[in-house]
């Protein structure tokens, strides 16, 4: 498989889980207000069981909001650009592990590799930033070798 190819496909995966992600977390906002309804008014002024309910509401919606929001900044990731150098959006390799700098999602697997979807807002990543195939660099002690930048 070429680089372009395992680019798109890496996306592809990362791109279905953060949909699979919202879509989860859609459905427990939904349920929630459902939940919420169904109770009916507060029954006092300190009702514990709605406010129980709200307050699941408001976390879930703000999870929900993350996850679009991770899904969206996915979307924008170009997969026609040539890349060399570490940027948002490279996949890159290194001797300890594979890296995709793209929305912090953790581990990915591919076609039985392992990836490691990481924000561009992590140290690791400024650590390598603008960095290419052959440069190196340390991180919490450990030095990386970065074998190759897509």
């Amino acid at each position: 498989m070429d680089k372009l190819e395992l680019k798109n496909k890496l996306l592809a995966v990362c791109i279905a889980r953060q949909q699979a992600t919202a879509a989860e977390l859609q459905h427990e906002v939904d349920e929630t207000l459902r939940l919420s309804n169904e109770y009916g008014a507060p029954k006092d002024r300190y009702d514990p069981y709605r406010t129980k309910l709200m307050n699941q509401n408001n976390l879930f919606a703000q999870q929900l909001k993350q996850a679009n929001t991770r899904l969206v900044t996915l979307q924008k990731i170009p997969t026609d650009k040539e890349i060399d150098t570490v940027e948002f959006g490279a996949i890159v390799i290194t001797d300890k592990q594979k890296l995709f700098i793209s929305v912090g999602m953790g581990k990915v697997e591919l076609d039985g590799t392992v990836f490691y979807a990481i924000s561009p807002r992590v140290p690791i990543f400024e650590a390598m930033r603008g960095k290419k195939a052959g440069d190196s660099f340390t991180f919490n002690g450990q030095t990386f070798r970065i074998e190759d930048v897509f």
